[in-house]
């Protein structure tokens, strides 16, 4: 088995004709999100991932193997809803139910694909009802899915292909509770 224990980030720094022919691995987000797991990359080859805990593997990362080989990171289509506003309604409209509709999933803590247009989310057949009625149209289909990194983590990167590099002490005085069991 081949292993993998580094991960660039979108492959920053490599020839993108390098990156473009490594074999690939076709991963949905449950396993993306795993640190250490089993694949088999397009070449036929048995890979063992070992990266460090935290790290999420995003659709354009690269995998750099043992060997010294690539292997380009795609994010699967999987069963995900599709969440977009209603057309017949107001471009305000829309834009401000889509925000909404992300205010209630995130205050639920559900992994939520961002796009300008519509929002993405694992299918949840509770989440869809309320969704649809708050005049919603949700339709399941099979896409990558790409869900935005937390704020704080690990994983905060949303990629998209930025990051921010700056700090956040907490020793400012201020007190960021959340007022809500995280169990």
């Amino acid at each position: 088995m081949l292993q993998v224990s580094k991960l660039i980030p979108q492959g920053q720094g490599l020839a993108k004709a390098l990156v473009h022919r490594a074999p690939q691995l076709e991963l949905d987000w449950d396993i993306r999100q795993k640190s250490r797991f089993d694949a088999t990359a397009s070449d036929g080859r048995h890979v063992g991932v070992f990266l460090p805990r935290g790290t999420v593997v995003r659709g354009g990362d690269v995998l750099l193997t043992q060997d010294g080989s690539l292997l380009r990171a795609v994010a699967a289509p999987q069963a995900v809803l599709r969440i977009t506003a209603r057309p017949d309604y107001p471009a305000q409209d829309q834009a401000f139910d889509l925000m909404r509709a992300a205010y209630h999933l995130g205050n639920r803590h559900v992994p939520i694909e961002l796009q300008p247009d519509h929002l993405k989310i694992e299918p949840d057949h509770v989440l869809a009802e309320m969704l649809r009625a708050m005049h919603l149209t949700v339709v399941e289909v099979r896409e990558p899915f790409e869900p935005e990194g937390g704020a704080y983590g690990a994983a905060a990167g949303t990629g998209h292909g930025h990051h921010h590099h700056h700090g956040h002490d907490h020793a400012h005085g201020h007190h960021h509770g959340h007022g809500h069991d995280h169990g």
